[in-house]
């Protein structure tokens, strides 16, 4: 049995995107397609509503290659508990008030027992100072967190 990833929307975007001329997306975006063509069939892969909403946005030829790829995706069911968690992560100030959606992907992959939840998003969800606390309280709600990560650090060969 595959272990269970979490696939926040960062990941589906980079994958679907015209490559960026920052040298550093650029970067993530050949990463996060070297993972997805190599590696992700090491895993269950599972996504969320929230995803799909977020990646209905745009430009609406990109919106449709990334839901394209959402589509042979798992989706995941929202429960009170996952708002019940991300609203303990926002009162605990876990992260900022523009980041409840960032919440409610962290608390989605921990209730429904992922193994990984996979990002780019550095600023509020793979962040080494954040996390520490965003542990404690899904701890103290009675989960365990996901190892939150970016593709990067799945590569592992």
């Amino acid at each position: 049995m595959n272990q269970k990833l979490y696939i926040e929307t960062s990941i589906i975007s980079y994958l679907t995107s015209k490559p960026s001329r920052d040298i550093i997306i650029a970067a993530h975006q050949q990463i996060t397609y070297d993972w997805w063509s190599t590696h992700r069939d090491e895993f269950d892969l599972f996504t969320s509503q929230f995803v799909i909403d977020e990646a209905e946005a745009g430009d609406p030829d990109a919106a449709q290659k990334r839901l394209l790829e959402l589509n042979k995706i798992a989706l995941l069911d929202i429960t009170n508990d996952i708002i019940g968690l991300s609203e303990a992560l926002m009162d605990k100030k876990c992260l900022p008030p523009k980041a409840v959606v960032d919440s409610l992907h962290i608390s989605i992959a921990s209730i429904h027992n992922m193994n990984y939840l996979l990002t780019w998003n550095c600023k509020h969800i793979a962040n080494a100072k954040m996390r520490p606390l965003i542990e404690k309280v899904i701890f103290d709600n009675g989960y365990i967190a996901p190892i939150i990560c970016t593709p990067e650090e799945l590569l592992g060969e």
